[in-house]
């Protein structure tokens, strides 16, 4: 249910799917570690891409990679992998295929270590949402400290496809930053 009246931010343009997916999902405080997971598979998928092109693949990405259950994606092996870069519903790029089993790998790791992803993931900013307060989209950095820091800890622990610029993205879209435009009706929801 897309209401084109209320102000948001500029990013998603007209597209029905991209302002659905800003006025319900993006800079919402995400704690569901199997969704915390399929965020940092997509973010990944997306680098070198637009978010809109991940987006309009999601569901197909949901079917081919088990609904993002780590336990099972951990496990793919060489015939899967082949399975996956056949499928037209993902992006076929076999490093981040790859990178995709490599991450379910060191996230099962990050779950024992820490009891849960969320508790890992979110101690970067201290449990809490950061709340910025920007005017306009060109203000909105395209990582901070607390991003780079996140990556190269994931890094440490073994994850790919997490760059900084991929974990402020990240954080953006599982709210532990609200990146909304002040003028954005989801600014203050969020």
């Amino acid at each position: 249910m897309n209401n084109s009246k209320k102000c948001r931010c500029k990013w998603p343009g007209e597209d029905p799917l991209y302002c659905d997916y800003h006025d319900y999902e993006w800079g919402v405080p995400l704690h569901d570690d199997q969704l915390l997971f399929e965020f940092l598979i997509l973010e990944g998928a997306q680098a070198g891409l637009s978010w809109i092109t991940v987006l309009r693949k999601r569901d197909n990405y949901r079917m081919a990679f088990d609904n993002f259950d780590p336990k099972i994606v951990a496990q793919y092996d060489d015939r899967k992998v082949e399975e996956l870069l056949q499928n037209e519903g993902i992006i076929r790029n076999k490093l981040k295929i790859n990178s995709a089993i490599r991450n379910a790998k060191a996230f099962l790791k990050v779950q024992e270590e820490f009891d849960s992803f969320d508790k890992y993931i979110w101690s970067f900013t201290g449990g809490k949402t950061i709340k910025n307060a920007w005017r306009n989209l060109s203000e909105v950095p395209a990582l901070t400290d607390e991003a780079t820091a996140m990556s190269k800890d994931l890094k440490k622990r073994g994850f790919n496809f997490v760059g900084p610029t991929i974990c402020y993205a990240f954080m953006q879209a599982t709210g532990m930053v609200n990146d909304h435009t002040t003028d954005c009706f989801r600014y203050e929801e969020v």
